[in-house]
This record gives structure tokens, C-alpha cells and sequence, in this order.
């Protein structure tokens, strides 16, 4: 869940198909993981007046809410897990990431 609401979070309004691709997930996934997140009434669901087969996801006011404090957190967390690595080294593992993920889309 916390992928779909990041990507909302960069950009909100999304459709599902749009989802699935920024977060690597199938349909049934990214339609499971949105209808939780109706439920928490972190999201909602919009249907396109033209083509009632896509649907957009929107932000509730309690998800924009959660936004400053789950990012706080994460970056606090990220600065956790960093400590004692060095810059050098943590470019290193994401040159080696993006290595290893152009291989797998190519």
C-alpha cells in the first residue's frame, strides 16, 4: 500500500493501469491493494466518463494528512540504516541496482 499512496503522492489522480506499471505489480494486485486502501478511506476511486473501464485513483484529505509523516519517518529511517556507509559506497550500490535493472527490462 505504501507504494501506491508514494506514487499518488508525486502524482495524484493516477489510473490503475498507471499504477501497475510505476510499481511493478499485476491488475488483480493494484485492485486489491486500492480497494484496502478505500476501506482506510485513504483513497478514492473515480471512473473515467468516457471509457468506464479506467479508473483513477485520487487522494483522500486523511492520506495528503499521512504524507508529511510517513515521508519524515522513512527518511528517518533511511538515515538509520545509512549510518556508517559512505557516499561513495551508496552510489556504488545504485549504479550496481541500475545495472541489474536495465538487464532484467532489456
Amino acid at each position: 500500500q505504501w507504494s501506491i499512496l508514494y506514487h499518488l503522492w508525486k502524482q495524484d489522480g493516477l489510473n490503475q493501469q498507471e499504477l501497475c506499471n510505476k510499481t511493478f505489480r499485476d491488475k488483480p494486485s493494484i485492485t486489491r491493494l486500492i480497494h484496502n486502501l478505500e476501506k482506510q478511506k485513504l483513497v478514492k476511486r473515480v471512473s473515467n466518463e468516457n471509457d468506464k473501464r479506467v479508473n483513477y485513483v485520487y487522494l483522500t484529505d486523511a492520506a495528503k494528512n499521512l504524507q508529511e509523516q510517513t515521508i519524515n519517518l522513512a527518511n528517518q529511517t533511511m538515515d538509520e540504516a545509512l549510518i556508517g556507509v559512505s557516499k561513495n559506497e551508496i552510489e556504488t550500490v545504485k549504479n550496481v541496482l541500475q545495472k541489474v535493472y536495465d538487464n532484467l527490462t532489456t
